[in-house]
């Protein structure tokens, strides 16, 4: 064997990937090329892709900033807490099944002590109720939003993940006491004391007096609102201003670690059944949540409204990937005489194919990225509106890319085919 055959296979593998790597250069730039050279058709043709892209990336990127902040708002519970109250957190089951939730019996203060005995589980038993909404005011300044007024008992804090900026939280004496002290969101006492701390300062909440014991820390916005916009005092003492009847209680419940949550959710349950005498074979008359649980309630109930997003918003890459087509059949008819040169100094059948394939691909790739760039930016507009965090589908971005590549690839193969199997010497007699 002579020593000019005698080259391992490696070497023969490496001017194979070099030969292929210049071909795919060459063929990016002619595509690049041809793009350049026929600006209008080119521009029309990437709007059709950019308007296909933008619309799946604008509209998922307006459900991910909607679905982030929802979900943020209910994954406010500790990790190691779950929630139990009357009616379900999110419902779905219409008027009738409305009205038999409405049916069922308030969640009062007895039964909550009688929980906080029998659960041996639970590490703490939170308690709090939704008091009303009004105006309120300081000696300095109003605030012209409604504050919502809970009351609460001291587990709350840990129960909710609140921390106390400035002050402290309400205590077990001040519960009871019946005190008439308070602590702020952060928003409330920002906007009541502009320039000096709220902590020992009094506050008006539908003409009674209640002293600032602390401020929280801050919380941010959610597409529901300022999460900073109220005020909490001791449950007692909202019992005595705004009465006990009518009024269903929320129990906050912490399991001691967080593998013992599903353990502290069955004897809760267990225990709530015995304390409300549920008969054996009736449904539970409360509801039981987690943060997983809520966020996985949510996920599932949008899901069909995203998968149904993302098919309309389809069709329009459809569209685009048609008049892809057809632009590239006006240009392998115009390209005829090229084509034939390119055959008749050496090019094969592969290289006219790679070239025209590329050309498609390449449209559809830069029209990908900037209808992919333009979603992001529209999307986000949203949350500029409610003024929260922007999020950046980086899933979706990817998607659109390889989705664009698949139409290039799918819609381009045809043209390339035509253009490849041409016979030469047609081709050079072609005018």
């Amino acid at each position: 064997m002579s020593p000019t055959n005698s080259q391992p296979p490696s070497a023969a593998r490496k001017r194979k990937g070099a030969r292929l790597r210049a071909e795919f250069r060459e063929s990016v730039g002619m595509a690049l090329g041809a793009l350049a050279a026929h600006k209008l058709r080119s521009a029309l043709t990437l709007l059709g892709v950019v308007v296909g892209v933008f619309s799946i990336i604008v509209v998922m990127t307006a459900m991910r900033v909607m679905q982030s902040n929802i979900e943020r708002e209910l994954g406010q519970l500790g990790a190691q807490t779950f929630s139990v109250q009357k009616h379900p957190a999110i419902f779905v089951n219409g008027r009738e099944g409305w009205e038999k939730v409405m049916r069922r019996k308030n969640i009062v203060w007895q039964q909550v002590q009688s929980l906080k005995e029998k659960a041996t589980l639970a590490q703490n038993v939170a308690v709090e109720a939704g008091l009303a909404r009004d105006q309120m005011s300081s000696r300095y300044a109003q605030f012209d939003a409604d504050v919502a007024m809970s009351g609460v008992t001291p587990e709350t804090f840990a129960a909710r993940n609140w921390v106390v900026e400035q002050g402290r939280a309400i205590i077990s004496s001040d519960v009871d006491s019946a005190r008439s002290v308070c602590v702020l969101g952060a928003t409330v006492a920002k906007q009541l004391f502009p320039h000096s701390s709220a902590v020992g300062e009094k506050v008006k909440f539908r003409g009674i007096q209640y002293q600032v014991a602390g401020v929280l820390e801050s919380r941010g916005r959610t597409l529901g609102g300022d999460q900073d916009s109220f005020m909490v005092i001791p449950i007692t003492t909202g019992f005595n201003r705004f009465g006990v009847q009518g009024r269903s209680l929320t129990i906050l419940v912490q399991a001691s670690t967080a593998e013992l949550l599903e353990d502290t959710m069955e004897q809760v349950r267990g225990v709530l059944r015995a304390i409300r005498k549920v008969p054996p074979q009736e449904p539970d008359d409360f509801e039981l949540f987690t943060n997983d649980t809520l966020i996985a309630q949510f996920r599932t109930i949008t899901f069909a409204t995203r998968a149904g997003a993302a098919v309309i918003s389809s069709i329009a890459l459809l569209a685009a990937g048609i008049g892809i087509m057809n632009i590239m059949l006006v240009s392998v008819t115009e390209r005829t005489r090229e084509i034939g040169i390119r055959r008749a100094i050496g090019a094969r059948k592969r290289n006219i194919l790679v070239q025209f394939i590329s050309e498609a691909i390449v449209i559809c790739q830069i029209g990908g990225l900037i209808g992919a760039f333009l979603g992001i930016l529209g999307g986000n507009i949203t949350a500029f509106a409610f003024k929260v965090p922007p999020v950046f589908p980086l899933d979706w971005t990817i998607l659109s890319v390889v989705i664009c590549t698949l139409v290039g690839l799918i819609f381009g193969t045809y043209p390339a085919v035509k253009a490849a199997n041409m016979d030469p010497v047609e081709a050079l007699r072609y005018e």
